[in-house]
Parts: C-alpha cells; structure tokens; sequence
C-alpha cells in the first residue's frame, strides 16, 4: 500500500464503535508520538524490527483493559485506520 492510500483511508471515530474490534483482539494501539501513517507502512512490510522497537518502547501494542474503559468512559474519538487484520487506533492530540 501506498502512503497516500492509507491516508483516505483513516478516519476519526468514536471509540464505543470500535468495542467490537477490542473484543476480538484485533485493535493496536499506536501513541500521539508516531505518525498513523508510518506505522500502518511498516505493518504493510511486515518490519518485525521496526515493529518491536515500537514495542519495546511502548509506543504500539495491543489496546489495554485500562485505555479501553478510559475511552468508554470519556466517550472518546480516536483516529483509526484498518490494516486488515489489524484495527490501529491512536487518541487525537489534544
């Protein structure tokens, strides 16, 4: 996928519609810091490195109990992208 694809394809939603999704597992946080883009790239590339990276530094990885039920309960909206099987959500910068 190209840069510009992806980028049509992000959407700002409410986090109450994407309960499902967190249900099943498939949500992956990514923090303010990154840019939605560039990691939805390097998961299109299947980069394990530049993945674990992420990782380590806690700036992507599955979306917590915690982040989910703080969402619920702000009714918050996040920016979203779906890189199937993945759903990347990442909380608007305030």
């Amino acid at each position: 996928m190209q840069r510009e694809e992806l980028n049509t394809e992000t959407a700002k939603i409410p986090w109450k519609e994407l309960e499902k999704f967190f249900a099943n597992g498939t949500t992956i946080y990514v923090s303010p810091d990154l840019d939605l883009i560039d990691v939805a790239l390097e998961v299109c590339r299947d980069n394990k490195a530049q993945m674990e990276q992420w990782m380590a530094e806690e700036k992507v990885g599955q979306v917590s109990d915690g982040q989910a039920i703080e969402w619920l309960e702000t009714d918050a909206t996040v920016w979203s992208l779906v890189v199937k099987p993945w759903v990347l959500v990442q909380p608007l910068k305030v």
